[in-house]
């Protein structure tokens, strides 16, 4: 057909309101986000700050509507499954945020790689997102690696005197990581791993691994778990009078622990996301800003001293996608699996992306991106978080 050729008026009209009318569900089409938290069971206490974080959310990313539909697994990993299962198939989710933990976030994650879904888990293990390949392709996960908190807090061990660790494990992939990492980078800090005992997260009672720790008289105790588990050892070292330095882990970093362990958890350490003491950051660590702002906001919701590295991190994830959904919006519109795969090769190609967390940069062979810039020591002194030297 020769293209000089002009159409009537009224059919050029015609064919251009139509095609209007065909692009305007696509313009509107809401972005679809499906959520899993841990509210109930023994991770509520990482569950319930990132559900009410979720709940400042705006309504819009990038002017196009939210909707949101919010699940809670228990802290089952098999419940995890199954909510990921049921996001993917019954309501097509553009994308997953969660779920809490290391375990549950895999199952979920192989559930969600299998669909073309992206991930953005808020387990803390580097299992979730290594090697990326296959369903890991489609796995983001925003908490510090393993390798990077363990070095901050073995620094501080050294700068404080320490030669010989002990360290209790909850039996997950996550402590079971941190484990690892622990014994792969002690030895070239000139610290000696004593003793490494494990725990089960619904134990009642961790007394025999507590009596070999303190028979093998370590300079400091390293715990490697998660939420109120994680007060358990912590407890019971206290108690038996245990006057070496206590080190925690980031899994721990939520106002419900320190309202269990009470004044036993004084003067105790961990590494953390910089967001849980933002304000005592200097002006010039980039993420200060972003954590004071995220702190304002929740606090300003739920009560001074609430807020935690698991609200944090549901903030970040929001953040995350205020910066991929513009990018994946250029290829195709919310609903479709154009655009589902658009939005994880944005997420992919994120950088310098600044958060309550630290700072992003992504890459093929790296769905973690953070860097150094997101671990600061902290110590529990008056039942508070305290910069620490």
């Amino acid at each position: 057909m020769n293209s000089s050729i002009r159409r009537p008026a009224p059919l050029r009209h015609a064919l251009l309101l139509c095609a209007a009318l065909a692009l305007a569900p696509a313009a509107r089409a809401d972005i679809n986000i499906g959520v899993i938290l841990s509210v109930t069971g023994p991770a509520a206490s990482l569950g319930m700050p990132a559900e009410n974080t979720v709940k400042l959310w705006p309504a819009e990313i990038a002017g196009q509507k939210v909707k949101l539909t919010l699940l809670n697994d228990a802290s089952d990993p098999t419940e995890s499954a199954r909510a990921a299962t049921r996001l993917v198939n019954e309501q097509q989710v553009d994308v997953i945020v969660g779920p809490s933990l290391t375990p549950n976030s895999v199952a979920a994650m192989e559930v969600a790689g299998r669909a073309a879904t992206p991930i953005i888990a808020l387990g803390g293990g580097n299992v979730i997102v290594e090697p990326v390949e296959g369903p890991r392709r489609w796995a983001f996960k925003m908490p510090a690696p393993e390798a990077l908190s363990v070095n901050a807090v073995l620094e501080h061990m050294v700068k404080h005197g320490v030669k010989k660790v002990a360290a209790i494990a909850v039996t997950t992939s996550y402590g079971e990581g941190f484990l690892k990492a622990l014994r792969e980078r002690a030895p070239a800090r000139g610290i000696t791993v004593v003793t490494a005992e494990q725990y089960n997260p619904a134990d009642l009672s961790v007394t025999s691994q507590i009596l070999k720790i303190q028979a093998a008289n370590p300079d400091a105790v390293y715990i490697l778990s998660f939420g109120t588990p994680g007060a358990l050892p912590h407890l019971e070292l206290v108690k038996r009078g245990y006057k070496g330095a206590i080190y925690q882990t980031h899994g721990v970093a939520n106002a419900q622990f320190l309202k269990l362990g009470g004044r036993d958890l004084e003067g105790s350490f961990m590494a953390v996301a910089p967001v849980l003491v933002a304000e005592q950051l200097p002006d010039s660590n980039p993420t200060k800003a972003a954590g004071v702002d995220y702190a304002s906001r929740y606090e300003s919701r739920y009560g001074a001293g609430t807020r935690s590295l698991f609200g944090s991190t549901a903030w970040t994830a929001l953040i995350w996608l205020q910066a991929a959904v513009p990018e994946a919006l250029k290829k195709a519109p919310p609903g479709t699996p154009e655009f589902r795969g658009a939005l994880r090769d944005a997420l992919e190609n994120m950088r310098e992306v600044v958060t309550p967390e630290g700072v992003f940069t992504m890459s093929p062979g790296n769905h973690n991106g953070i860097d150094d810039r997101a671990q600061v020591m902290v110590r529990i002194e008056n039942g508070s978080w305290k910069l620490a030297d």
